[in-house]
């Protein structure tokens, strides 16, 4: 009986369609705006328009801008900010996995930043930065990126590190081992899946971030997301440009989202508590 229901053909074109509607609600938007990155200013405003000549003044535009220097000081911030999370995260990740640190509260609370706005956050940021005179530069951006992601990274791994069964920490230490090199040589080792996941879905984190870098670094060290924005201009939103800045923003991610789609469920769903 379940097996009928479960091969109904019924069940099979509801699936099927459930799919479709998913594939096109996600890859509409991105081939409206791959269409209009290759329209000119008149076909742009007729918005149905599927059949016309592609032009890429949008594309020299937005490539002759700050655009890909922008790119690369998003890519930095990300980069830092990913390297300190994965190191401390890990470190902090195994000590809750393995010695419950911090009980159930230290879980939940990690997350506090999630759950608080994040103009809560970046008027502390922005008067430290004031105050120290990092004001427009990456610094302020990259702590704040990390009160973010540094929890996000650690609630991920907890998972992974409660998966490695505590007996092969254990033989490593009965062979000589020292705590940090069970942890380093054995423990590390078959975590790193999971500790390559989290660094990219942290850094897609950071790389997609508008609000904090808007505040910290508006002007000479605007990072992509706040470059985008810039094309809101006085005399209207400039949306071809617009359009081709969003998809060299969009392709890393979709890129990256691609290679840890499997382990994100897995680590998300793995830092919680299990009872």
């Amino acid at each position: 009986m379940k097996s009928a229901i479960k091969d109904s053909p019924v069940l099979t074109v509801c699936r099927v369609a459930l799919l479709w509607a998913a594939g096109i609600t996600v890859l509409f938007p991105l081939a409206w705006v791959a269409l209009a990155s290759v329209k000119s200013p008149q076909q742009l405003n007729e918005p149905f328009l599927l059949r016309f000549t592609p032009t890429f003044e949008a594309w020299r535009t937005v490539l002759s801008s700050d655009i890909l220097a922008a790119a690369g000081r998003s890519a930095i911030v990300g980069l830092t900010t990913v390297g300190v999370s994965v190191v401390v995260g890990s470190l902090g990740a195994y000590a809750i996995a393995r010695y419950r640190a911090g009980g159930t509260a230290t879980r939940f609370g990690m997350l506090a930043a999630q759950v608080l706005p994040p103009a809560v956050l970046v008027f502390p940021f922005l008067s430290m930065a004031y105050a120290l005179r990092l004001n427009d530069t990456l610094i302020p951006v990259i702590f704040a990126h990390l009160s973010f992601v540094l929890p996000v990274v650690t609630w991920f791994l907890i998972g992974f590190f409660e998966a490695v069964p505590r007996s092969l920490e254990e033989q490593a230490q009965v062979d000589g081992f020292t705590r940090w090199q069970a942890f380093r040589l054995v423990v590390l080792p078959q975590v790193l899946p999971g500790i390559g996941a989290a660094a990219i879905f942290g850094f897609t984190l950071s790389w997609n971030d508008l609000f904090y870098g808007l505040i910290l670094a508006p002007g000479e060290a605007a990072i992509l997301p706040v470059a985008i924005a810039g094309f809101n201009t006085f005399r209207g939103v400039q949306i071809g440009s617009m359009s081709a800045a969003i998809l060299i923003a969009v392709i890393p991610v979709v890129i990256a989202s691609f290679f840890i789609q499997r382990k994100l469920v897995q680590g998300i769903s793995g830092g919680a508590v299990k009872f």
